[in-house]
């Protein structure tokens, strides 16, 4: 037996795991069913091309509406590695705007608004430029400016502000309209993900046990009291308990899928699979958000992107920059520099973000180009008003579960997208790419037209997998867990990871993981408990 079990070894689970375990009188084990994070496409930035493609993600069909029509199998994409996400991304480090944070207060959230939620922010970063009044430094996350800076990401950055966008030097400094470079959790050359972090300091500790290779299938109950896990290691099955608490960290897709198996969901759908149900919560799954992304890609007029360093010899000599002076392509996230900006300019702040990717080719899904040199504007909307949900296909724990996002079902999702297309096809017609561009390959040039365009996004949009919101944070009876993380009518268990949030935040969310991480860990070791609901969940049934 233990004090607390934390399963999931991603950005919030190692987080939780090893602040809990600052407590020499605490023991803590931390479950992951993926590898250690040794691979060593990991550590260098510029191998990004190589974690976002390779096997440590974990894929997950997810169906597309009627509307879509799709030809192809659409797959949403869940890190398999100890650090999650964080061990996996483009590494780009975005908060949203304050706007986030006192919505998800609004909506039941209390102690989350921004000015609650910016100390733990503060706390977890170590930032290399900034220090000031929403920067942090000395924390455990590297938080730096990329090391080096592709001369195509500088010339885009002139043609944002020959279209308008003012130059922007932080995005997270509360309002990120405008151009920019973003900055990217690593440091002194390398990633800096949860596990290099939070938990290479930790590994001395003999209270802290990080299990890798474990497959958590199902929360022990008690009555309504959740006392352990069972576990399969080496083919084995195993069980273990917690003297305090268990936090989920297992994210938005799989989080709500052991809460289901445990008996823990909406009890139609729990007794339609034949499994007894421990507490009838009707949100766990639902309330499903995702940032949903197109891809516009431009043929170079010459070797003018990152697609050079394919070739063997332009390899090498990356490498040799990377290992003698931490310089060079490999240690820069290939994505520089981005941007945000309105689609809706009826928004307050605004709806889409800009990934200039000096490359085509390098993320998952994105064409190559006739001769070989290319790069690619993607772009996202950033506020979704589409819900989707998540529940299970069966009782089997290795049967992935029905994930089911909704894309497009607000229309305005795919009209703010296909403004934020138009505007990012002008900013690459600007006088400053006249050099170096040859054509727009995808899509192709004769779609110049809203209706075409239209069309484009409608079918070709892609999952920014960034899946949140199916274990919402809350206290009314649709709600699954409360300010305090603590799961309704369910005693020594919590949620803490991207399932929680109400809303999406406008930008990618692995900072926030970490946010979210931190101030758990403070609560558990604080003995926080939730102010009582306004509206009262749902009684639980009785086992069956």
């Amino acid at each position: 037996m233990v004090d607390y079990i934390v399963i999931g070894g991603g950005s919030t689970g190692c987080t939780i795991a090893s602040r809990l375990s600052e407590d020499p009188s605490a023991s803590v084990v931390l479950f992951e069913e993926g590898p250690r994070d040794r691979n060593p496409y990991i550590h260098i930035p510029g191998a990004y091309y190589k974690t976002a493609q390779g096997p440590l993600l974990k894929r997950y069909a997810w169906e597309p509406t009627m509307e879509q029509d799709r030809s192809d199998s659409p797959t949403m994409v869940q890190a398999s590695v100890l650090g999650g996400g964080s061990s996996v991304n483009a590494m780009i480090y975005i908060r949203g705007v304050p706007q986030d944070y006192d919505g998800w207060a609004e909506l039941g959230a209390s102690g989350w608004s921004y000015r609650d939620v910016l100390p733990y922010f503060k706390k977890a970063e170590d930032n290399e430029r900034f220090c000031n009044d929403v920067h942090g430094t000395g924390g455990p996350l590297g938080v730096s400016d990329a090391r080096y800076v592709h001369p195509l990401t500088k010339v885009w950055l002139k043609a944002c502000q020959q279209y308008g966008l003012p130059y922007n030097p932080d995005f997270n400094s509360g309002d990120p309209a405008g151009c920019g470079l973003y900055q990217i959790t690593a440091k002194n050359g390398f990633r800096s993900s949860a596990a290099t972090a939070y938990l290479a300091p930790a590994r001395g500790r003999k209270n802290l046990s990080v299990k890798t290779g474990c497959r958590v299938e199902r929360i022990l109950m008690q009555g309504n009291r959740a006392k352990g896990v069972e576990y399969i290691e080496n083919g084995q099955r195993h069980q273990i308990f917690a003297e305090k608490e268990i936090i989920l960290s297992a994210g938005a897709i799989n989080s709500p899928r052991l809460l289901m198996l445990s008996g823990i969901g909406p009890a139609a759908h729990l007794q339609k699979h034949g499994i007894a149900v421990v507490s009838d919560l009707p949100g766990v799954g639902q309330n499903l958000q995702d940032h949903i992304e197109i891809s516009l890609i431009y043929e170079l007029t010459g070797p003018h992107s990152y697609d050079k360093y394919k070739k063997p010899w332009w390899k090498a000599v990356a490498g040799l920059q990377y290992a003698l002076f931490r310089q060079g392509p490999a240690a820069s996230n290939l994505i520089e520099g981005g941007a945000f900006w309105w689609g809706d300019k009826a928004q307050a702040t605004p709806d889409i973000q800009y990934f200039m990717v000096v490359g085509a080719g390098i993320e998952e899904g994105v064409d190559s180009v006739p001769g070989g040199n290319g790069c690619t504007l993607n772009l996202g909307q950033i506020r979704p008003r589409s819900r989707g949900f998540v529940e299970l296909h069966g009782v089997d724990p290795k049967q992935p579960p029905r994930i089911v996002p909704n894309y497009f079902s607000d229309p305005y999702d795919l009209d703010s997208l296909v403004d934020g297309c138009m505007v990012g096809d002008e900013i690459m017609s600007q006088t400053a790419f006249k050099p170096f561009i040859a054509r727009r390959h995808v899509p192709e040039g004769t779609v110049r037209t809203r209706d075409q365009m239209r069309k484009f996004c409608h079918q070709e949009a892609h999952a920014a997998l960034h899946p949140s919101g199916t274990c919402r944070m809350g206290q009314d009876g649709d709600s699954v867990v409360g300010p305090d993380l603590r799961v309704h009518g369910i005693e020594g268990l919590r949620v803490a990871d991207a399932s929680i949030m109400p809303t999406l935040v406008s930008g990618n969310p692995n900072s926030v993981c970490i946010m979210i991480g931190e101030k758990a860990a403070d609560m558990i070791r604080n003995g926080v408990s939730a102010p009582l609901a306004q509206a009262m969940p749902r009684q639980p049934l009785p086992t069956v």
